[in-house]
């Protein structure tokens, strides 16, 4: 009887391994690149209700202007007439790179992007919510080479005195 009970508990075990999968990095890794490619494309194609519906309620964007910090309802409206009008923009992944939090429920990456604005990068956030992803929060921000990063700062310079 007492190999009957261990063996018991040693199917029950092994049911139990069978019935919570392991995390699998690559498929995941996959689904946020399907995930942030398929949002790029809803904004060039200007699908509205698509590409918010992958940011969460509490995301921020945070665009290229010291004056874009918005939440997802303030991004909403600043983008809503851009959709209507179908002069969305174009950004093109050229590289991306997906990085995992211990427990598996948070995820940061960066990206090169080839936009109208030449090379940008872009960085964000991803949260599982209800068992899936959502974005937490974009940056984008404007490449600079830094041996022209003077001229920029001259430019900002003047932008402040005007």
């Amino acid at each position: 009887m007492n190999l009957s009970f261990r063996t018991t508990i040693l199917i029950l075990i092994l049911i139990t391994s069978c019935n919570n999968p392991k995390f699998n990095t690559e498929k995941e890794t996959s689904q946020i690149n399907i995930i942030l490619d398929n949002w790029h494309k809803d904004a060039k194609k200007a699908n509205f209700d698509s590409y918010f519906n992958k940011i969460s309620e509490n995301g921020f964007y945070i665009g290229t202007d010291k004056s874009e910090n918005w939440s997802q309802k303030e991004f909403k409206t600043f983008c809503k007439p851009y959709f209507k009008k179908k002069t969305t923009w174009d950004f093109k992944t050229i590289e991306r790179n997906i990085y995992f939090s211990k427990n598996k429920e948070v995820v940061w990456f960066n990206e090169l992007l080839d936009t109208w604005m030449g090379t940008c990068r872009g960085s964000g956030i991803l949260e599982k919510e209800n068992n899936e992803w959502k974005i937490k929060q974009y940056v984008l921000s404007v490449t600079i080479p830094n041996n022209e990063i003077k001229k920029v700062i001259e430019i900002k310079d003047n932008a402040k005195a005007n």
